[in-house]
């Protein structure tokens, strides 16, 4: 049984350089040969054109490989190309002499480079260090082993139950000396402790000391629960290293909400990057020193696919490339700022173009940046970074629901019809939820719409904790969620939402007039039996409605599949 071995970056990229070296030869005779097209026929504007960006491509991806000296050459022609471009009908008097002695000069440069070994000789001459993605939340970063404190067992079984309902593993001590011993033979995640202790008033705040002395340079995130309010102990506190502090009662929103953020369980999805370029190498070449920070990329090499492609990928941004045959950078810019929905989507432009008047020129067509090849790796990452992260909050504002987070009405319908049809090309399962938490509106009118916030906002994190990143989560309006699973049967589904039903009812939350549990109703749809859109939403809808008349609390599955001729 042979192995499957993984190539390093260096690798792929040493491989991209011995593709490119195959193809140098070839490219270097169809250069000549539209060299000698444009000396028998001066007017032949449509070769100038060829040539011009046969040899921007040249000299770009010769310098992204690392081939100076090749691509230095080049440069010379390209400028003499670019000059006669300006001046058709009346080139310079010695412009012929001036190609021949580039034809030579490119001939001599390509001579060493023309080598397979000489690849293998320049596999380090790149003189870059790939980013590797360092991101909180990137993967390697998960934590869900929570060790909490206290000495009131009752206090600690409630915590411990409310945080597994959010997927954390909870451990429990009733003493400080048992949670210091315990984190010494096995690393919690996350810390979470009381100050005052029968023992020691300030025992929290000095076992945590003791345990930074510990671990000195790789000390444990801490949430410090107290019912002291005073600034002496909350100052005691963040000097002890403490990274919250909740007073008695906690809301466990607002702890769960802390402790995702100081174990990064909510995990950023990597940024998504098309790459337009007719260069295959230099888009692989790019994509990998993306890939290697992160983020997930595209390549297009063939300008007539993008839009296509941007419906399929979603983007959060473009890197394009200026010179391509068919369609330069400028007009794929412009068809693309055409289709509503890529207004606002990021295109920075990728080419060796060195003029910056050109530069700012492609620019005012709306591209947001100019990256020059050969890339700096660094540079390019951040540029790509700053801006796919500004199209993400932008999109954020108009996708996202602004309490929970989730997506709004509009983009989880659309979503919906995107992985229906997903699914049904892929004969794959695929069900539809819809949740409604129970008596709502009493919950409103009894402890005040901000607590109400808190419920919404605990269901919507609990989704998010025990769903799948693949899996879509809708605030559809109001107390009403919606999710979308994909590649799931409907009796995964119905015991997957069962499941989280049981653990949220376990939840407590309080207000100023009592403390109180919610629930909540859930209808399950799946396709197949439901074809369309229409239909699953209908037929979870009727579930939903069927489980809040059968006594609430409950999850229910449609068993009642529309038939196909007649209208929802």
């Amino acid at each position: 049984m042979s192995e499957t071995r993984t190539h390093s970056p260096r690798e792929k990229i040493a491989r991209l350089r011995r593709a490119f070296l195959e193809r140098l030869p070839s490219r270097l005779v169809a250069a000549r040969a539209l060299l000698e097209q444009l000396k028998s026929d001066p007017s032949d504007r449509e070769a100038a054109v060829d040539l011009h960006r046969h040899l921007h491509n040249l000299k770009g991806t010769g310098a992204s490989f690392g081939f100076r000296e090749l691509a230095e050459a080049v440069a010379q022609g390209e400028r003499l190309v670019a000059t006669f471009l300006e001046n058709v009908g009346e080139p310079p008097e010695d412009w012929r002499e001036r190609l021949d002695d580039f034809l030579d000069a490119m001939d001599q440069a390509a001579v060493p480079v023309c080598s397979l070994e000489e690849a293998e000789g320049c596999r380090d001459r790149d003189g870059f260090t790939l980013l590797t993605d360092s991101r909180p939340g990137a993967p390697g970063h998960r934590g869900r082993l929570v060790y909490i404190c206290d000495d009131d067992a009752l206090t600690l079984e409630k915590l411990a139950s409310q945080l597994a309902c959010f997927g954390y593993e909870a451990k429990t001590f009733l003493t400080p000396e048992s949670l210091y011993a315990a984190a010494l033979s096995r690393r919690p995640d996350v810390l979470v402790l009381d100050i005052h202790f029968p023992t020691n008033p300030d025992a929290g705040i000095t076992l945590l000391a003791a345990l930074r002395r510990a671990m000195a340079g790789d000390p444990i995130p801490a949430v410090f629960l107290s019912a002291r309010d005073d600034f002496s102990a909350r100052m005691e506190a963040v000097r002890a290293g403490g990274d919250a502090y909740f007073l008695k009662p906690t809301h466990i929103s607002e702890l769960v909400a802390a402790l995702d953020n100081l174990t990064h369980q909510q995990q950023p999805a990597p940024y998504r990057v098309l790459i337009v370029d007719d260069e295959p190498e230099v888009a692989d070449y790019h994509a990998i020193i993306l890939q290697e920070a992160g983020m997930v990329t595209r390549q297009v090499d063939r300008p007539q696919r993008v839009l296509d492609v941007l419906e399929e990928f979603l983007p959060d941004m473009v890197l394009m490339d200026i010179y391509m045959p068919d369609c330069n950078g400028h007009d794929l810019a412009k068809v693309i700022r055409q289709v509503p929905n890529h207004v606002g989507l990021p295109i920075v432009y990728l080419s060796s173009e060195p003029d910056r008047q050109k530069q700012f020129s492609a620019m005012r067509v709306g591209a947001e940046g100019f990256v020059t090849k050969p890339v700096v790796p660094g540079e390019l990452v951040a540029k790509v970074s700053i801006l796919a992260e500004r199209m993400r909050i932008l999109r954020a504002h108009m996708s996202r629901d602004s309490l929970t987070g989730l997506y709004n009405h509009t983009t989880t319908t659309h979503l919906l019809e995107r992985a229906l049809a997903a699914a049904s090309r892929a004969a794959s399962p695929l069900c539809f939820a819809m949740i409604d938490l129970d008596r709502f509106k009493r919950v409103n009118d009894t402890h005040g719409h901000l607590v109400g916030d808190q419920v919404l906002l605990a269901l919507s994190r609990a989704l998010r904790q025990r769903l799948r990143v693949t899996d879509v989560i809708g605030r559809y309006g109001g107390e009403e969620f919606a999710v979308i699973l994909q590649d799931t049967p409907v009796a995964t589904a119905a015991v997957l939402i069962d499941d989280l039903r049981r653990d949220f009812a376990r939840l407590l939350f309080h207000s100023a007039t009592g403390s109180f549990h919610c629930t909540f109703s859930a209808g399950i749809a799946g396709h197949p039996p439901e074809a369309t859109l229409e239909r699953l939403r209908e037929a979870a809808d009727r579930a939903l409605y069927a489980a809040k008349h059968g006594g609430r609390d409950c999850v229910v599955v449609d068993a009642a599949p529309t038939p196909p001729g007649e209208a929802p």
